[in-house]
């Protein structure tokens, strides 16, 4: 790789024990999450590690970058810091937060957010505020919905005045419990002027999950084939939907050869500690795919990102175990980075 070659984003882990809300299907803060720590320090990132990794990184091509997506981002204590940084060094910041708008609230956090912001992707799982605050634990239906009235109305004044229009995506798990629902969530989303649906299968965490994956059986694949047709009508032309895709009914779990991994050799992810880690898979899988190294070593990332480690799991992931099933790889023409 050429010394201008590296990620294009970059995500840091920095608050993975800190969140409002305890969504049954977090590998971190669900009910059903048994993990013990080895120590009693918490998981908070050393703001040094963000500065320096975004000073080495800059001048290789970073554009954008993305806060926690273990903990809630917002909670972090030098989040504002991060927006600095952003603007210092020229670059967009990708937010994925449950929407309750911790500290600052949702009216404030939009005047902060919405000028150096790509895209802001709410987390959201239900049509209904049964099942919205049964699967995210703690979250109110009636409180979600008009903090994101207030946010949208916030994002189209900024827009109008700065030029910088930030995207507002409705992030979803799809799930037995919430799959029947999602057309109806695409038609509220559209209601409200969101921009974009994302969403991607559960990883299944616990044991109590596995009913809730539906890529488990024949029969499941078969059902959520038919709501990725009823989501594509609702969508119609009035909204951009994400990982809406049919997958093949045959019984193994493996998905295509042909479907790609979206991140490597375009992304990196840097733990609460400074490890590199090269994919969002949770913490287990990754061990699995290898330990490329901290970036907090003499060289920095850039040892990593040009090291042959790191270079061989590029090349040869279709054929490891963990991304011959990984949720996140995709049909080629829906493999251009987006977030």
């Amino acid at each position: 790789m050429t010394s201008q070659n590296g990620p294009w984003r970059i995500t840091f882990d920095t608050n993975p024990d800190a969140c409002n809300l305890h969504c049954v299907m977090c590998e971190e803060h669900s009910e059903y999450c048994r993990k013990e720590k080895n120590d009693e320090r918490p998981r908070l990132m050393d703001f040094d590690i963000i500065q320096s990794v975004i000073q080495e990184m800059s001048i290789r091509g970073l554009k954008e970058i993305i806060p926690s997506t273990m903990g809630e981002p917002l909670l972090y204590n030098r989040f504002l810091e991060i927006v600095e940084l952003c603007k210092q060094y020229g670059l967009k910041l990708n937010l994925t937060t449950n929407g309750t708008w911790p500290c600052l609230g949702a009216r404030k956090w939009a005047q902060v957010l919405c000028p150096i912001a790509s895209d802001i992707k709410v987390s959201w799982n239900g049509a209904t505020a049964h099942t919205q605050e049964s699967i995210m634990r703690g979250s109110s239906w009636p409180k979600r919905i008009a903090d994101l009235h207030e946010f949208i109305s916030i994002r189209d004044a900024v827009a109008s005045a700065s030029g910088n229009r930030c995207r507002i995506t409705l992030q979803c798990t799809f799930m037995e419990d919430n799959v029947e629902e999602l057309p109806d969530l695409i038609r509220i989303a559209i209601g409200l002027g969101i921009d974009r649906v994302k969403g991607h299968h559960i990883w299944v965490h616990f044991p109590e999950m596995n009913q809730q994956d539906l890529r488990r059986s024949q029969d499941s694949r078969i059902r959520w084939n038919r709501v990725v047709e009823q989501c594509r009508n609702a969508a119609g032309k009035e909204i951009i939907l994400e990982n809406f895709v049919t997958l093949p009914v045959r019984s193994d779990a493996n998905l295509p050869y042909d479907w790609v991994c979206p991140f490597l050799g375009k992304e990196a992810w840097v733990n609460h500690w400074g490890r590199f880690d090269p994919c969002c898979a949770p913490d287990e899988e990754r061990a699995l795919l290898g330990r490329f190294g901290y970036i907090t070593g003499k060289d920095g990332m850039s040892a990593i990102w040009d090291g042959q480690d790191y270079a061989e799991l590029v090349k040869d992931y279709k054929s490891h175990p963990v991304c011959q099933k990984c949720n996140m790889r995709r049909l080629t023409s829906l493999s251009g980075g987006s977030a």
